[in-house]
């Protein structure tokens, strides 16, 4: 169940380190307490990866995926052989387990330190997103915020 007071949000810039380690803001710790330390980092888009809870990311994953092998015993995703494919490679490579070590430090695997694009020694842009923690390239968080900020009002008066 979704609890508004539990949403993760703001926007901070952290360092990684020389090992590609990142410290998550303080202000997640009290919101984003993954049981045991155990997340999922995902692929999003280009310059960006995002962080959830294991538990949460499972259940969604576990049924999203049982829906498509359902379609698939049912033969009615026959005439989408390529478009099966495509999400198997991708789903091959989208997520993996991380843990979350003590007071919210992160390494950054490999695969996904090179998908998010940004160097050690560089600046993250961490963004709450609701119910993950986002990790954007600099310029990609920029911009995506530029193109965005104008359907802010119409996204908010959509929704509420």
């Amino acid at each position: 169940m979704f609890d508004a007071t539990q949403i993760l949000s703001g926007e901070y810039s952290r360092r990684l380190d020389d090992r590609y380690r990142l410290t998550l803001p303080g202000e997640f710790e009290k919101l984003f307490k993954p049981n045991e330390g155990k997340c999922v980092i995902a692929k999003e888009q280009s310059g960006c990866i995002s962080l959830w809870d294991a538990e949460q990311w499972k259940i969604e994953y576990d049924n999203r995926v049982a829906a498509i092998f359902t379609r698939l015993k049912a033969g009615s995703l026959n005439q989408q052989k390529v478009e099966l494919q495509k999400f198997g490679r991708l789903l091959a490579t989208r997520h993996r387990e991380v843990q979350l070590a003590e007071r919210g430090r992160l390494v950054l695997p490999e695969g996904f330190r090179e998908f998010l694009a940004v160097e050690k020694g560089k600046e993250v842009m961490v963004v709450g997103a609701i119910s993950c923690i986002e990790l954007w390239k600099p310029e990609r968080w920029f911009e995506y915020v530029e193109t965005n900020i104008t359907e802010f009002g119409t996204l908010l008066n959509t929704l509420s």
